[in-house]
C-alpha cells in the first residue's frame, strides 16, 4: 500500500512541475510578445 501513496504522490509532484513548466513557458512567450512590440512601436518615428 504504501507504493500506491508514493506513486500517487511522484504523480501530484509531476503534475506540479508540468503546470509550473507550462506556466513558464506561456510568462517567457508574453515577454517575448511585449519585447516585440515594444520594439516595433519604438522604429514607426518619423
Amino acid at each position: 500500500m504504501s507504493s500506491d501513496k508514493s506513486d500517487k504522490a511522484e504523480a501530484e509532484r509531476r503534475d506540479k512541475l508540468v503546470k509550473a513548466g507550462v506556466a513558464v513557458g506561456v510568462g517567457s512567450a508574453a515577454i517575448v510578445a511585449a519585447l516585440l512590440y515594444a520594439s516595433k512601436v519604438k522604429k514607426k518615428k518619423p
